[in-house]
């Protein structure tokens, strides 16, 4: 069944190592799977992603047979920072400052007024991507304004936009994503910057949750998602939102159907004249 072999001699556990294997079929998050490096579980739609800081060729061929829905399709070997893009170094975003850490490596002591201590783990996104960046920048814009805001989180992922409402004085913000290694991930982090009182975060679909309560919505997520968000009912009873995720075609076809339906864009930012990121209100 699989395509390699078990060596840790050849390749040892250490903090930078990936081991993911992908399986046809789908493991429910909550399975135990018993390995000293196992780091996490991810499920996309008919497909799981099992990841691991060593190889464990012989758990899966485990899991394969105890469990005849799955099949084996590969192993991937890489880095850490080959899985995320790139090695993320601490940053700022408006009035925010971000310090990305992985796991053996997390910073000492607790995080600033104006600080946000991220760890990803295997939940692609360590927060130096343009659209997130905006997104921080834009929520340090509404500033104070926030510690009068319930706020929703849509399409969370590792958690660092609600993180950042939430430092910057958000007092509940809701943070939903259909994965639920994205949600354990956010709820690790909540805890990790002393936020979990004032974060939720749950499993979900944003164009379900979008009908929740919020004065506030933040969503940096795919096109094909946000299309449908911006016209459901939910959303259109919000009165703010910070929208991102969003190459130049598609950002003029989203800020086409806010105008539409009663938005004025606020701010329009896009530094690389790739993504945009849009902060829109009812006037």
């Amino acid at each position: 069944m699989m395509s390699h072999d078990t060596d840790r001699n050849v390749h040892p556990s250490n903090s930078d190592a990936l081991f993911i294997y992908y399986l046809e079929g789908v493991i429910h998050p909550a399975t135990p799977i018993t390995h000293d490096d196992f780091l996490g579980n991810w499920v996309e739609e008919s497909s799981t992603f099992l990841f691991f800081g060593s190889p464990a060729d012989e758990t899966v061929k485990g899991l394969c047979l105890a469990m005849p829905h799955l099949t084996f399709i590969d192993r991937y070997d890489m880095d850490y920072d080959q899985w995320q893009g790139g090695d993320a170094e601490p940053f700022s975003a408006g009035q925010l400052t971000v310090i990305p850490f992985r796991r053996g490596t997390a910073p000492k002591g607790v995080p600033g007024p104006r600080e946000v201590f991220l760890d990803a783990g295997v939940v692609f996104g360590n927060g130096a991507h343009p659209t997130t960046s905006c997104c921080l920048t834009l929520l340090g814009e509404i500033g104070p304004r926030l510690a009068e805001k319930t706020v929703q989180d849509l399409g969370t992922g590792t958690g660092l936009l609600a993180l950042g409402a939430a430092r910057l004085g958000a007092p509940q913000v809701l943070a939903v994503d259909l994965n639920h290694l994205a949600v354990s991930t956010t709820l690790s982090n909540a805890r990790r910057n002393n936020l979990d009182r004032q974060i939720l975060a749950v499993q979900g679909r944003a164009e379900e949750m979008v009908h929740a309560p919020a004065d506030l919505v933040v969503a940096n997520i795919h096109y094909d998602i946000m299309k449908h968000i911006v016209v459901s009912e939910g959303f259109l009873n919000k009165k703010e939102a910070i929208l991102s995720g969003l190459m130049t075609s598609e950002a003029r076809k989203i800020e086409e159907m806010l105008k539409l339906n009663g938005f004025l864009v606020a701010r329009h930012l896009s530094p690389d004249g790739i993504w945009h990121t849009f902060h829109v209100n009812r006037g």
